[in-house]
């Protein structure tokens, strides 16, 4: 029987769906040939997340495996009472992506690949256990995110297609680290998702637990026309802020593409939105 020092280090890389993860399993592809890439499906995932992750395995030549979940959304929604999933209380990463990884890794000895930048200054989710490594190729290497915008491009694949109506990150379609504008786009591109959204805050309000998917508002009250139009008239005002000072960057920033943009969110867990 071989003994844990005797088994060879498995290569992995988490796929969220999302333009950075995407760029470093194209980073990796001649570098690591036997990678593994992973996806941990929710089945609460955008159209445009499956269809991003399918044009990426052409460009891999290699599948990319899909670990999901034993058990629903609905079947953990239950299990925590019906208290939706919130910054505070994030059991849906938990469940639905991290527990699925490590049930997928086992016990053999890994090493993680993550897509954080050299231009970037944050931790998130990820496993701790004693036989996985994570190491990070991009801020090893000082890659900044022109430098994935150009692997993307370079490569055919581009950026996620969601990015196109104004969707800033990957993750599940009612994902509560949206941005209030990005419900609004939600609504628009695909009400039909932004109903069921809807829906999950209705049946928590029904079982007397009263849990939103926005800290201060119920997608009711936020889809009434008055408030989305402050939604909107809100985000103009901040994008017309954002504008003014960046004609004050130092031209390093700009070159380097180190500035936080509303395409380019620094919140959220590492498993789900690189």
């Amino acid at each position: 029987m071989k003994s844990a020092s005797d088994v060879a280090e498995r290569h992995v890389l988490s796929l969220s769906g999302g333009k950075d993860s995407a760029a470093l399993a194209i980073y990796m592809r001649d570098r690591v040939p036997d990678m593994e890439y992973i996806f941990h499906d929710t089945d609460k995932e955008l159209p445009e997340t499956y269809a991003y992750l399918s044009r990426l395995e052409a460009i891999l030549g290699k599948e990319v495996k899909k670990t999901s979940p034993t058990d629903s959304f609905d079947h953990w929604l239950t299990v925590y009472g019906g208290m939706l999933p919130s910054n505070n209380r994030r059991w849906c990463t938990k469940m639905l992506k991290l527990k699925p990884f490590e049930a997928y890794i086992g016990d053999d000895p890994v090493v993680n690949y993550v897509g954080l930048r050299a231009d970037e200054d944050r931790i998130g989710y990820i496993s701790t256990k004693p036989n996985i490594r994570a190491v990070y190729p991009f801020k090893e290497d000082g890659l900044v995110r022109a430098d994935i915008i150009r692997i993307l491009e370079d490569s055919g694949l581009g950026l996620p297609e969601y990015m196109d109506w104004g969707r800033s990150r990957s993750g599940c379609f009612f994902c509560f680290y949206q941005q209030k504008i990005e419900w609004v786009r939600l609504k628009n591109t695909h009400p039909e998702l932004f109903e069921e959204a809807k829906e999950y805050e209705r049946k928590s309000l029904l079982q007397g637990v009263d849990f939103t998917w926005c800290q201060s508002e119920s997608l009711i009250e936020l889809e009434q026309p008055e408030r989305t139009a402050k939604i909107i008239a809100n985000w103009e005002t901040a994008q017309e802020r954002k504008r003014k000072r960046r004609i004050n960057l130092p031209l390093i920033q700009t070159l380097g593409g180190m500035e936080a943009s509303d395409d380019d969110p620094r919140d959220g867990c590492l498993i789900c939105s690189l």
